[in-house]
């Protein structure tokens, strides 16, 4: 049992640093959207290609309104992530063992 608890474990650990680079990444976006990049900077291109198709499907369900909260809404779902999908993982993995 103890090769599963372990790969629970890790499992739980890649999920959790997935979870924090989106998170970063899509604070660093929201951020940037301040100050009007210029569109064809490669960081920013970059940024857009990797949180645009997290970001896309809740603009969608939401309303039109004067300003973008999907980063909002996508950061309580990363922590929600965090603090349950995660840390139930980690709990598993401890029982496994």
């Amino acid at each position: 049992m103890f090769v599963l608890a372990n790969f629970v474990d890790a499992l739980a650990w890649v999920v959790n640093i997935l979870l924090t680079i989106m998170y970063w990444l899509i604070l660093i976006r929201a951020l940037l959207s301040w100050v009007s990049p210029d569109p064809m900077n490669p960081l920013v291109q970059f940024l857009m290609r990797t949180t645009e198709p997290v970001l896309e499907p809740v603009r969608r369900l939401l309303p039109p309104l004067a300003i973008d909260i999907s980063p909002i809404i996508v950061f309580f779902i990363i922590i929600f992530l965090k603090r349950f999908l995660v840390a139930s993982l980690y709990e598993l993995a401890l029982r496994l063992q």
